[in-house]
């Protein structure tokens, strides 16, 4: 039986705030996609509003460095939702470098794994955390570019159903 996953809508607000700061926070280096930099801004907003109920309340452009929430670093990905097919994956140079206490996966429930926008009304399904020692004990896997491609790097990764709820994430942070 599937696990409930809670989800957060995707507004045209979020979209344009998003927009305006993906030039400034765009990190160079290899992307899977062309929309990779506009999706991990919508999952900290989408983080955001789950967390403390106010999509404003994040630090998009001011992280630099640093988690995205206070100890916790959000990783989101744009794919068609299907927890039997998706990882939480951090890449292993950044894991290596940097082991925030939680790592929490966002999907953003595209219609095709090969989109080019995230639409107003896209759900963003908050999958669950994993803490920095679990993803360092991860095993490590080059997941390629969405065009199929290799990607040239490696990510650790735990499969979504693997993930502790986040609601937990919640209680322990209080």
């Amino acid at each position: 039986m599937p696990r409930h996953y809670p989800a957060v809508e995707i507004t045209a607000d979020m979209i344009a705030a998003a927009e305006d700061v993906a030039s400034a926070i765009r990190v160079l280096r290899t992307q899977a996609s062309p929309i990779d930099t506009l999706a991990g801004a919508l999952g900290e907003y989408a983080f955001a509003q789950y967390f403390y109920g106010d999509w404003r309340r994040n630090r998009v452009g001011a992280n630099k460095g640093q988690s995205d929430f206070d100890g916790i670093e959000i990783k989101t990905s744009a794919f068609p939702f299907d927890e039997n097919r998706l990882h939480l994956l951090v890449r292993e140079d950044y894991g290596r470098k940097r082991k925030p206490p939680f790592y929490v996966q966002i999907i953003l429930d595209v219609a095709d794994g090969h989109a080019l926008s995230i639409p107003a009304g896209t759900m963003a399904f908050i999958c669950g955390y994993a803490t920095g020692d679990e993803v360092a004990a991860a095993p490590l896997r080059d997941f390629g570019a969405k065009s199929g491609a290799p990607g040239g790097y490696r990510c650790f990764y735990i499969p979504i159903s693997q993930l502790h709820p986040v609601e937990e994430l919640r209680l322990l942070r209080r």
